[in-house]
């Protein structure tokens, strides 16, 4: 019976289910989720810290989570103990958050409309590919102190690379890797983005006062950091300020 009643505890999740159009059907949220349309979801805590028996008084007939923010599996853990039926997704690449948007659309009922918003956001992100001379090499920083950015298994690597650039941490293994200010250096990126999660504010200019001599740009969390449809977004931003870069094209 449809529509159903639907929990979401990240934000990624939040963006596809308004992207489909079913955000109304939402009856739990995370504190952090800011799609339109959850006005009348209650408010179930921060995605680490969630209110897993608030989750269950709000009966959901799905609860949609992500192992795409570290430490998730403490939650989901939670919310199997309390046997709520679970949809638990855990994107790496774009061509997996493409697949979580249809997996989604097919499993509230939405199938068709979650081709749709799929096959649209891959027509816009292939209509971003430029081709230089040199593929401009770009670090993603989820976090300043200590200084943490996107590696190799991170959706960044792909989105990058569907542009015509590359993550200039691609060779290194996992999601993320904190690192020192001789590693970025090493790094030798010719664009680093600011894109801190979970920050109130993006501060580049702390970025720039390391003295790299490295262009900074600020991508909100909500554009790069957020395995949906937003992912377009910030990869328009660093779209243009990759066009800006004195960087030849082939």
């Amino acid at each position: 019976m449809f529509p159903l009643r639907l929990a979401s505890l990240v934000s990624s999740n939040s963006d596809i289910l308004a992207a489909l159009g079913a955000a109304p059907w939402v009856v739990a949220a995370d504190s952090h989720s800011d799609a339109p349309g959850l006005e009348a979801a209650c408010r179930v805590g921060p995605d680490l810290n969630i209110d897993l028996d608030a989750v269950a008084r709000a009966k959901p007939d799905l609860v949609l989570a992500s192992l795409s923010v570290p430490g998730m599996e403490r939650v989901v853990d939670g919310l199997h103990a309390r046997g709520l039926p679970t949809l638990i997704l855990d994107p790496v690449t774009v061509a997996d958050t493409l697949d979580d948007i249809r997996l989604i659309g097919k499993a509230i009922g939405l199938e068709q409309k979650g081709q749709e918003v799929a096959a649209r956001l891959e027509a816009d992100l292939s209509s971003l590919r430029a081709v230089y001379a040199r593929p401009p090499r770009v670090l993603v920083e989820w976090w300043p102190r200590p200084i943490i950015a996107a590696t190799r298994e991170s959706w960044v690597t792909e989105l990058l690379a569907g542009m015509g650039a590359v993550n200039a941490l691609e060779t290194r293994p996992g999601r993320s890797t904190p690192l020192t200010l001789d590693e970025v250096r090493d790094a030798q990126a010719d664009l680093i983005v600011c894109s801190w999660c979970g920050a109130k504010k993006l501060r580049p200019e702390v970025i720039e006062a390391r003295g790299l001599g490295i262009p900074v740009i600020a991508v909100p969390e909500s554009g790069l950091g957020r395995p949906g449809p937003r992912l377009l977004e910030g990869a328009q931003q660093i779209a243009a300020a990759l066009e800006g870069l004195a960087l030849a094209r082939a």
